[in-house]
């Protein structure tokens, strides 16, 4: 795993070992905890799936495997009491606690089933993360939150429906897998909004920072730093973020929305 998640930006996407880089993500707000056991539990929890999952070719036999040791030898589920609870994204706690959000909770079942090979992604599902097993072709959803059960096609449309309104109607977009470096920052984010919410400005402007650390070309991580930099009376490190935004995007709508908050700085004393 990366010793600073700060490597994370400098890997390929692929080369991003997700539970092991949300670990390292979660290890600055716990300076006195050592990772060596969580990697030992992340160790345990193959061998453990190995076992239960040999023989298993097929999406269905792979998803049985992995929700009887995550869930049931392990004892993962969503936190229904206390879903806004931010220990529920951070990977140490919900290591601690068994309990996490479904982006946290998809993590874990992703990286062990990639780790025995088997094809497995995270979706982009609205409001809800859910994982896929199998090929596009034969794929199997699955609900970590709800202990790994299978998703039905009504399942996902009744998840629509409760999430997007009346009138939505699952579609691709819906199934989209997210690269790794997404998954991290889905993770982030539902952290910095609780801080946010909460009104820890300064708890969401450094997961802000950790976003742009190991996501660099990702835009939209640089401009809610900038606004919290703005927020705080760092205006010289607000400039730094939007200049670091105009680096890396090209879509003129959002360039010139850059170019209107710098205006905007200018005038502010440092």
């Amino acid at each position: 795993m990366p010793n600073d998640y700060k490597a994370i930006g400098l890997l390929e996407d692929e080369a991003i070992d997700l539970d092991t880089s949300a670990l390292a993500l979660a290890a600055p707000d716990h300076p006195q905890v050592a990772l060596d056991p969580y990697i030992d539990h992340l160790r345990d929890l193959t061998r453990r799936l190995v076992k239960a999952g040999r023989g298993a070719s097929s999406a269905s036999e792979q998803g049985e495997a992995i929700a009887a040791v995550l869930a049931g030898d392990l004892g993962y589920g969503g936190d229904q009491a206390a879903y806004e609870h931010p220990d529920n994204a951070d990977l140490i706690r919900v290591i601690d606690r068994r309990r996490g959000l479904p982006v946290s909770l998809s993590i874990l079942y992703v990286a062990a089933a990639r780790r025995l090979g088997w094809t497995a992604e995270v979706l982009n599902t609205p409001g809800h993360v859910l994982v896929r097993l199998g090929p596009e072709t034969d794929p199997l959803l699955i609900d970590p939150f709800n202990g790994g059960a299978v998703v039905s096609a009504e399942d996902l449309a009744s998840l629509l429906r409760r999430i997007l309104g009346t009138a939505a109607r699952p579609s691709a977009e819906h199934l989209k897998p997210m690269e790794n470096r997404a998954v991290l920052i889905r993770l982030l984010l539902n952290q910095a909004s609780r801080a946010e919410a909460s009104a820890n400005v300064s708890g969401a402007l450094t997961l802000y920072e950790r976003m742009t650390a190991i996501a660099p070309d990702y835009s939209q991580p640089w401009w809610d730093r900038a606004r919290l930099e703005t927020a705080t009376g760092d205006v010289q490190a607000a400039r730094s973020s939007l200049s670091a935004m105009l680096e890396i995007t090209r879509d003129v709508h959002v360039r010139n929305h850059v170019f209107a908050a710098l205006d905007a700085l200018s005038g502010t004393r440092t």
